[in-house]
């Protein structure tokens, strides 16, 4: 499915810090949507230009503007778009829900996109657009829009266990 290589030691300390934030601290005991989860952060991590924060609009445009992109491509580009886009309003909102307030607090015009709502729309898209295949994926993205809120507060907890381990 999504499997990572050979784990390395960041790796395995994602996937433990995030074990434990949803199985120990939120009860979820879901190993297809922990390892998903897991694996978002590792790709942020080594993506950097990925996951530049929100700053004023240009966050909000940026995911108005691959929804957007997204429409007008082929069933395969819009599903990795679609997927890009759920993966990286969760991480901004399970991860720093403050840079995302302030993204909106500081918005000119009103009203500024709402991560959550385009996260969640974005990977039930994506369940509906993997091949029929494929229905462990499709069963995935459409937990991941269903728990969306249950994920960004499991990243949340992988946050504040990410502070405790320093």
């Amino acid at each position: 499915m999504f499997a990572a290589r050979e784990p390395s030691d960041i790796d395995r300390f994602f996937r433990g810090l995030t074990e434990y934030a949803f199985h120990a601290r939120l009860g979820i005991v879901d190993p297809a949507l922990v390892d998903y989860v897991a694996l978002l952060l590792v790709r942020f991590l080594r993506h950097d230009a990925i996951v530049a924060p929100p700053s004023g609009s240009a966050g909000a445009s940026d995911v108005t503007t691959m929804l957007v992109a997204a429409r007008d491509h082929p069933p395969d580009e819009a599903l990795v778009e679609y997927r890009h886009i759920g993966d990286y309003t969760l991480f901004w909102t399970g991860l720093y829900p403050e840079a995302v307030e302030r993204l909106h607090a500081s918005a000119p015009i009103r009203p500024v996109i709402d991560f959550r709502a385009a996260g969640k729309q974005a990977y039930w898209l994506v369940s509906t657009l993997e091949p029929d295949e494929a229905a462990e994926e499709r069963e995935l993205f459409e937990r991941l829009s269903r728990d969306y809120d249950l994920c960004a507060d499991g990243l949340a907890e992988v946050r504040r266990a990410w502070g405790d381990a320093a």
